[in-house]
């Protein structure tokens, strides 16, 4: 498990750098992760909408942007159906 955590805040970090800042995921990172690391996990990946959509659904404070607590609440939401866990 630790490797896994390891994985995703590398991930994480890594498309969030993209625009300078590696606290925060752009709508345009949040796509970019989404679209390249989670085809198979998120319907749609590739429909703008349903990225901005799920991105609206994550962003708590409303301000265009995802912390890493913001975009762990999806990790969350996958793993568990993923594992056929009820929410």
């Amino acid at each position: 498990m630790e490797s896994a955590i390891g994985v995703l805040v590398s991930q994480f970090k890594a498309y969030a750098g993209c625009d300078g800042s590696s606290d925060t995921l752009s709508r345009e990172e949040f796509h970019k992760l989404v679209t390249s690391q989670l085809p198979n996990f998120v319907k749609n990946a590739g429909d703008p909408a349903v990225i901005d959509q799920l991105m609206s659904s994550l962003d708590e404070n409303s301000d265009g942007e995802l912390t890493f607590l913001e975009f762990w609440q999806l990790i969350g939401r996958l793993a568990s159906q993923h594992g056929g866990f009820s929410q």
